[in-house]
């Protein structure tokens, strides 16, 4: 379920592409401090997004630092940190542990169990610090693998379960912004289940693997992409509204790029495949 909350770069301006790669590689060094070269496989654009949208909340303090990275060993690079990038490497690493167990369970691959014993000590440890959140994980987990059993066919189900779980992550303290931050990572977490199962639809009818949206393009060929674009259009548009709500100035450009456009990424790509196909 990673990978869909990006940026927009051809609309973002020189000066935020810097400051948005700055708390990516950010995270990027906090998972290395954490966990290793290991952690560092685990980085994802989700969780930036969960660091900036933070950090601008809160306007907690960055520490500037300069690193040689060696994807990019040639020229210096400079990292953004503060204590939101700690926690967001923690929910980083709490979320990556589960659906490697999890593909375990459900493929026995063998590679994602060795990678998940891996994290194991590290997963204990932030599992200390964070029972909110562990516990919001926990209970996904075992829900939506009740609906998997079951084959639950109506998606609002497990899509509002994502949407529980991520509310809870995007809630970083129980404070005053609790319950907004939790409402927005409600409609985020149910933004990406959706995106998630449009984009494998085909492939797992063809798999015959759990999907709600396969039972939903049978029974409406016709319709079905005008119904999913309305759905994760009406979640997206329930997401900037709470986001609006929040009152951030600080990377409010970078936010919005996000939200309004960059989420959009991976669907204009799916789309774009399907008219290659078409073609053929």
């Amino acid at each position: 379920m990673f990978g869909y909350i990006n940026v927009n770069s051809e609309q973002l301006s020189e000066e935020n592409k810097k400051v948005y790669q700055s708390y990516y590689c950010g995270l990027c060094q906090r998972l290395l401090a954490h966990c290793g070269k290991k952690g560092q496989v685990l980085l994802n654009y989700d969780m930036t997004f969960l660091v900036v949208l933070l950090t601008g909340l809160y306007e907690t303090k960055n520490q500037k630092k300069t690193f040689t990275c060696f994807m990019h060993p040639t020229k210096k690079q400079i990292a953004l940190e503060n204590e939101i990038s700690d926690y967001c490497a923690a929910m980083n690493v709490l979320l990556a542990y589960h659906n490697l167990m999890d593909d375990w369970k459900d493929e026995k691959n063998r590679s994602k169990k060795m990678f998940a014993d891996l994290l194991r000590k590290h997963y204990d440890t932030f599992a200390k610090q964070y029972p909110r959140q562990v516990k919001a994980i926990e209970h996904y987990m075992e829900s939506l693998a009740k609906y998997e059993q079951t084959g639950e066919t109506n998606i609002d189900l497990p899509a509002g379960l994502t949407g529980e779980m991520l509310g809870e992550l995007f809630a970083w303290k129980e404070d005053e912004w609790y319950h907004e931050l939790k409402t927005l990572g409600y409609y985020m977490g149910k933004f990406i289940y959706m995106m998630d199962a449009y984009e494998d639809v085909d492939k797992d009818a063809k798999k015959k693997s759990y999907n709600p949206l396969c039972v939903l393009k049978k029974e409406n060929p016709k319709d079905f992409e005008t119904l999913c674009r309305l759905m994760m259009t009406s979640m997206m548009a329930e997401c900037a509204k709470s986001f609006e709500r929040l009152p951030i100035l600080l990377h409010a450009d970078i936010l919005r790029n996000i939200l309004y456009s960059g989420v959009w990424s991976k669907y204009e790509y799916i789309q774009l495949k399907k008219k290659k196909r078409k073609k053929k």
